[in-house]
């Protein structure tokens, strides 16, 4: 009679702590290109009535995803997620954001269904998320340049390929940089550089020092401006209105890229930032005159 009291106790905690810790996974969109980042956002609720702790024990991760590509393939990790203990008091959910480009293989082509797991050692248990589905495709190939690493820079004699990529999703159409070393099939960064408009080609140079830069039409009279490097850093990105001019790249004498026509948008807060001229700051009205 004794042991049927512990099991019955032993099937109620499990389920209960089944119903009273929740995980909950997301990703922004259903459709991704191969290689750029995959966000995945982890929610974990502990609605149990006291603190939880989450930790590695027994040989198990406290926290992972399994993820199944074509005809419910397992795929094997690159590596894992190396996450902290975990501390969660009691009512509280913690989100967590994990980009599963770096540790699991889902560059090639077709859909990947995903779930979070989380492994709770008081019960030697895991819990899971419901599945989702997200694609991977590639983007439609609008420019592509192969070019050498300059000598006293990382990775000099080496050659990069830069490439920029339209995508069309069901909104808005948007332009991507990839940058890689196709020799050895290193791919070193894909990412969007924003919104681009259908019927405006990019412009794209490079300068001195063959880091790329890309000047598009984001908007109607609008244009965004990306300075990217050899490993596929953004180095800078910012945008320009066009005005009686419209913005165009133009190589200097000392072989930079600058931005020439239109006017730079400053954001409201950072011009609100600037201290505004004060009347004896300017100069007297008759100074053009001497």
């Amino acid at each position: 009679m004794k042991f049927r009291i512990q099991l019955a106790a032993f099937f109620f905690a499990t389920a209960t702590a089944q119903a009273q810790i929740q995980v909950e996974l997301n990703f922004k969109r259903l459709q991704y290109i191969a290689h750029e980042p995959i966000l995945a956002t982890v929610k974990i609720a502990n609605n149990s009535g006291r603190d939880i702790d989450l930790h590695d024990a027994n040989g198990q991760h406290w926290f992972g995803f399994e993820i199944n590509a074509g005809e419910g393939q397992l795929l094997t990790p690159l590596r894992q997620a190396a996450e902290p203990a975990l501390h969660i008091e009691a009512g509280k959910t913690v989100t967590r954001k994990i980009n599963l480009t770096p540790l699991y293989p889902v560059h090639d082509f077709g859909a990947y269904h995903v779930r979070a797991n989380v492994y709770f050692p008081d019960l030697n248990k895991f819990f899971y998320s419901t599945t989702k589905v997200f694609q991977v495709s590639d983007a439609r190939p609008i420019w592509q340049k192969t070019v050498g690493v300059p000598e006293g820079m990382p990775g000099a004699g080496e050659v990069r390929t830069y490439s920029l990529l339209s995508n069309r999703f069901l909104d808005h159409t948007a332009l991507y940089v990839r940058v890689e070393k196709k020799n050895s099939g290193v791919v070193y960064s894909t990412y969007s550089l924003g919104r681009i408009l259908a019927n405006e080609d990019p412009q794209a140079e490079l300068d001195r020092a063959n880091q790329l830069h890309v000047l598009h039409c984001a908007a109607p009279r609008t244009w965004a401006y990306s300075h990217v490097g050899l490993n596929g850093e953004l180095l800078a990105h910012s945008t320009f209105l066009e005005t009686k001019t419209r913005p165009r790249l133009r190589r200097t004498p000392d072989g930079s890229i600058a931005v020439n026509g239109g006017i730079l948008d400053v954001p409201i807060a950072e011009w609100k930032r600037s201290p505004a001229p004060k009347l004896s700051d300017r100069p007297p009205a008759n100074a053009a005159d001497d």
